[in-house]
């Protein structure tokens, strides 16, 4: 029995022997250039987003506003009263869609969304309701660093999802 167990450990001391050691590639480990290729990916598919969401928008002859930050809404129907400050509590009735036109969510299943304005659940849906007044209907795309972002929801909305909002404010 000893002699099987030294043979043993013998033929594992032999193999660990000849195994190479594990070395990284030259070059590839620098911060820095991590840091810049990571910024190029993230450039090429905002890149990607922005073409994708321009071609909607353009399909569907939609005529919308852009922001600053990617966001875009369109209102459908004019309501009444001051645009929605922060600190206000807003209720919406919604439909979400994702960019093939899939419904995602809705507050006909989900029920009404609240939240207060500057809190919002979403920063993209946050700023749009800055937009408009009590009684509004509009569209609105949400691109995804507006939304959920690379992960997603963790539930029906993928990662990197662009949303596509059809609220009324109520």
């Amino acid at each position: 029995m000893r002699i099987r167990l030294f043979i043993g450990l013998l033929i594992v001391a032999t193999l660990m022997g000849c195994h190479e050691p594990v070395t990284r590639p030259q070059g590839s480990s620098k911060p820095s250039d991590l840091k810049e290729s990571l910024e190029k990916a993230n450039r090429y598919l905002a890149n990607e987003e922005e073409s994708d969401i321009q071609n909607y928008i353009e399909r569907h002859k939609f005529d919308m506003t852009a922001t600053g930050t990617g966001l875009r809404y369109q209102v459908l129907k004019a309501g009444a009263g001051d645009l929605l400050q922060p600190g206000q509590e807003v209720s919406l009735e919604y439909e979400l869609y994702d960019i093939t036109g899939d419904l995602v969510y809705s507050s006909e299943k989900e029920g009404v969304m609240s939240f207060v304005v500057g809190k919002g659940p979403v920063s993209g849906l946050d700023e749009a309701v800055r937009h408009l007044r009590r009684g509004d209907v509009a569209r609105l795309i949400i691109p995804s660093h507006l939304g959920y972002g690379l992960p997603g929801d963790h539930n029906l909305i993928p990662e990197r999802a662009t949303l596509i909002y059809l609220v009324k404010v109520l």
